[in-house]
């Protein structure tokens, strides 16, 4: 038989586009409407197709967003070109199938789950024969539970394969092609637990530097500092799940491993308590008081993902939180008692990096033409009262830290407590310089990470380290 005469069926998820239509749509509805989705999850008692077809209900889907597999896209505009008729057959939802396909219009004909029946497996591979016939059409797959329908196509095409399974597959089907091979990327798993966000964690140490007590508790301290980072990448992992949709349609945001499809959806979901279990693992071995704030820093953490960072203010009030949790954490660790004047400089100034945060998502929306944000309580018109009350937290903490310097504590800690008011000037400049740049949309999506690899930032630190050391 001619090639153009015989239909191309391609699968959907995992083959035409690097995700899983059905976690993301669940996902999706998590985080936009949690009782909503356990009353969608109540539909898998009816079966898988009845699931699928309650999250399609809800719209989460935006075809034009999803990561689509270019190697699978060229090889079907090159055989649409030549005439030949393409076909869509998933296991997810017809509706989110067909609005894939009228996104991309190659497509001849959409076949999906619906009125019961869950598209997968042998029922694909039986209704693709009751329309083509067996050995009738080629099929283009990606996963073991393809097998069913390869054994009935006439050829067999394998998209972004592993090479054993490949190699497994020409094991019985000597001419099977492969449309681009799955390399595993290292750095796309690391980029995932974001690292660079750990540097955050560094204010665990704060609590033993600020009690001039630092070498002694550095190992407890460091302990506490890894503990606190795997919790930390465990919920980035589930912020970004659960975000897919607005980071796709962020500048920066949507080249990020699971919004761009760098990582299947299925492993972060599986990372998320491995990294948890290895973070309390490791908190065993400190004070029952540290196990105590990791826990709360972790619930607060999925109570912002899930619903916190959706309501005005709230969000920035529970960011200040969480960067102070740090702070605390590393004072349980150590067991040191928390001074009232850094608990009162930690506030403001930290409100002061939340605030700076949503600034300069909303400048990024006004640069970018992108209208209204989604998922936050933020309009584009409150971007001058949130600029106000980051200036004033930013300043006030200064005021904090000032009175601090004038405090009889100071005098049992420093010789030269006077030097101390050069940190003052080195945070106006500092706090100053971040409104300023946050203003012009040169502000990174986080402050704490921005002062972290700036080098005028980093430049101020040492500065008042340098003070802190000749005031001593």
């Amino acid at each position: 038989m001619d090639s153009n005469s015989v239909p191309l069926v391609v699968d959907l998820d995992g083959t035409l586009i690097r995700s899983d239509i059905f976690l993301e749509s669940l996902l999706g509805l998590l985080s936009q409407d949690p009782l909503k989705a356990i009353h969608a999850i109540g539909g898998l008692r009816h079966g898988r197709a009845e699931l699928k077809g309650r999250l399609a209900d809800s719209g989460i889907i935006e075809a034009e967003r999803l990561p689509i597999n270019t190697d699978v896209l060229e090889f079907l505009r090159a055989e649409r070109e030549s005439g030949r008729r393409i076909y869509l057959a998933s296991a997810s939802d017809r509706r989110d199938a067909q609005s894939v396909a009228e996104h991309l219009q190659l497509f001849d004909g959409v076949f999906g789950s619906e009125e019961g029946i869950n598209l997968s497996g042998s029922a694909k591979s039986r209704r693709l024969c009751e329309a083509f016939g067996e050995g009738g059409f080629d099929y283009i797959g990606d996963a073991k539970i393809d097998e069913a329908v390869w054994r009935m196509a006439r050829r067999v095409y394998i998209a972004n394969a592993r090479k054993k399974h490949l190699t497994d597959v020409r094991a019985w089907a000597p001419e099977a092609k492969s449309i681009g091979l799955r390399e595993v990327h290292i750095m796309e798993y690391i980029r995932t637990l974001r690292p660079h966000q750990w540097l955050k964690n560094l204010l665990i140490f704060v609590p033993p530097l600020a009690a001039h007590d630092f070498i002694s508790l550095f190992g407890v301290s460091m302990l506490a500092f890894l503990s606190f980072c795997l919790c930390a990448s465990s919920v980035y992992i589930l912020n970004d799940l659960l975000d897919l949709r607005n980071d796709r349609a962020h500048s920066r945001k949507r080249t990020r491993p699971f919004a761009a499809g760098k990582i299947p959806v299925m492993h972060g979901v599986l990372l998320i308590p491995l990294l948890l279990t290895s973070s309390f693992g490791l908190a065993l071995f400190l004070h029952a008081e540290f196990i105590g704030v990791l826990s709360i820093y972790y619930v607060v953490t999925c109570a912002y993902s899930f619903f916190l960072k959706k309501k005005m203010l709230i969000d920035v009030i529970a960011l200040a939180c969480l960067y102070g949790c740090r702070i605390w954490a590393g004072a349980a660790a150590t067991q040191l008692v928390l001074s009232p004047w850094l608990i009162a400089f930690a506030i403001f100034i930290f409100l002061c990096l939340a605030l700076v945060k949503r600034c300069s998502e909303l400048i990024d929306h006004i640069q970018g033409e992108k209208g209204e944000p989604r998922g936050r309580g933020y309009r584009l018109a409150d971007l001058p009262a949130l600029q106000s009350m980051a200036a004033a937290s930013g300043y006030i903490s200064i005021l904090v830290l000032a009175l601090y310097f004038n405090s009889p504590a100071v005098l049992i800690l420093y010789s030269h407590p006077d030097r101390l008011w050069i940190i003052c000037v080195i945070l106006l400049f500092w706090i100053s310089r971040t409104l300023l740049l946050t203003h012009r949309g040169e502000m990174h999506d986080d402050p704490v990470v921005f002062a972290t690899l700036d080098r005028t930032s980093l430049i101020a630190a040492l500065a008042c380290l340098g003070t802190v050391i000749v005031s001593l």
